[in-house]
């Protein structure tokens, strides 16, 4: 197979392929990693019953899994990475600020991703924890070299592997006795939506991505068929995986803090090993697709500034930028690892929601999905430099935020009130949403104003 020769640029139809079925199994892979896993152990140790956890995790996701498949449908339709649409919102300069994030969020995920990995191939072939920290980076590292189709492959191939591995162990798991040591337990709005929220995040920390897997496929891909495969991938693979994780959590609180080697042993002595190897496969799964849309998001900043002759020499030196970076925060953070990834999840979520939101709003009511693409490669094109709606409407979203959150590292004024109950991430999503609808719309009516009938018919086309 060859390696892909485009990054962000706008693919014509001449080299549009694949079947938008493949998105089922890829966002099924996307979330078949332990990382998941121990997001659902939250629930329990954030104070839900298992049926408290259960309908939570499939609600959350549910709700955030709409938002990211939304994102996911744009690709057909305009043929570029997700981000880089984002400079129709924000400008070419402007996007940066999302970019920033997002980036950031890349490299956390692949440095999240990598530790699990790492403990799984560890256990198998009993090496150094940092050595296997490099071997499960390299690996991922020669998957996004390969690029667009190759990550396809990879993670339809793969997708069955999990799928056999999670009937086995949610079978395993079923056959231990599940305590029912809360008798007392009361039902907590607080816990609920905290729960809830982190669910969410889950699901819109994808956003970023979303389009960059279905941006080859065929301009007259239905969105529908898009959206659908996208959202059940997402959201059932992720829904069951927490699922897992809070019901291991249930039946071995202590054992399974450690979560890969507690799964690992629950598979079984004849299945330790396997199940070692494939906890290996779903960290490349998760961290091959962090790492490409994190390449395409330095490659997006970079070319803000400056234009770069991009060719398969630049491409492996953007590639490499990240795993660098995200090799290092694994071997150096490995510690009170838990702690610190609940805390970063729900950082993620107040910073994603504003952006999510625009870029929503901006397709589907603002633009109605009429974009000229070219521009968003053109500093002086109609998207300009900065659109300064985006950038107050952004940051306004984000402050707004504060008083309703509950993290490790603030609690909000709102939020003790409610008991902690953290709805930050609605309020964030109703602000963005409204204070960005009605300026743009009138902007964006003023700018069809002034366009020629040829520029419209212009922009139809593109």
């Amino acid at each position: 197979m060859k390696m892909e020769q485009r990054s962000i640029e706008f693919i014509p139809e001449s080299e549009r392929h694949g079947n938008v079925r493949n998105l089922f199994p890829l966002w099924f892979s996307a979330n078949s990693h332990m990382t998941t896993v121990v997001t659902g152990a939250l629930a329990i140790k954030l104070g839900l019953s298992l049926w408290e956890a259960v309908i939570t995790i499939i609600l959350g996701n549910a709700i955030g899994g709409i938002i990211m498949a939304l994102q996911s449908a744009q690709g057909p339709k305009l043929g570029i990475p997700q981000m880089i649409q984002s400079r129709a919102q924000f400008g070419i300069i402007g996007a940066i600020f999302p970019l920033i994030l997002v980036i950031m969020i890349y490299v956390g995920f692949f440095s999240v991703g990598t530790v699990f990995g790492a403990e799984a191939l560890s256990g198998v072939f009993h090496l150094s924890y940092p050595v296997s920290v490099v071997i499960v980076n390299v690996l991922a590292v020669i998957l996004v070299i390969y690029g667009y189709d190759f990550i396809h492959r990879f993670e339809r191939y793969i997708s069955i592997l999990f799928f056999l591995l999670f009937i086995y162990l949610t079978f395993r798991l079923l056959q231990h006795p599940i305590p029912v040591h809360i008798q007392d337990h009361t039902f907590s709005w607080g816990s609920f939506l905290l729960v809830l929220s982190i669910m969410a995040s889950w699901q819109l920390t994808y956003g970023p991505y979303a389009a960059d897997y279905s941006r080859y496929l065929p301009t007259n891909t239905p969105k529908r068929s898009t959206f659908l495969y996208t959202y059940l991938g997402s959201v059932f693979g992720a829904s069951w995986l927490m699922i897992i994780g809070a019901l291991a959590t249930i039946i071995a609180p202590k054992q399974s803090a450690e979560m890969v080697s507690y799964l690992a042993g629950v598979s079984g002595p004849g299945l330790t090993t396997i199940t070692y190897v494939i906890t290996v496969l779903g960290v490349l799964a998760i961290n091959t697709l962090s790492l490409y849309g994190g390449f395409m998001s330095v490659v997006t900043t970079v070319s803000a500034f400056s234009k770069w002759n991009f060719n398969s020499k630049s491409r492996i030196l953007f590639i490499l930028i990240l795993p660098i970076i995200g090799t290092f925060l694994s071997i150096w953070g490995q510690g009170n690892f838990l702690n610190n990834f609940f805390n970063f999840l729900l950082l993620l979520l107040y910073f994603m929601i504003p952006w999510s939101a625009i870029n929503i709003v901006d397709f589907y009511l603002v633009r109605k999905g009429k974009y000229n693409v070219h521009a968003v490669f053109n500093p002086n094109g109609e998207y300009g430099r900065v659109n300064w709606i985006s950038i107050t409407v952004y940051f306004f979203a984000v402050l707004v935020q504060f008083p309703f959150m509950n993290t490790g590292l603030y609690v909000g004024v709102i939020a003790k009130y409610l008991n902690g109950a953290d709805i930050a991430w609605i309020v964030g999503l109703i602000a963005a949403s409204v204070l960005y609808y009605f300026p743009m719309k009138r902007k964006v009516a003023q700018i069809e104003k002034s366009r020629s009938p040829i520029q419209d018919a212009t922009l139809e086309q593109s």
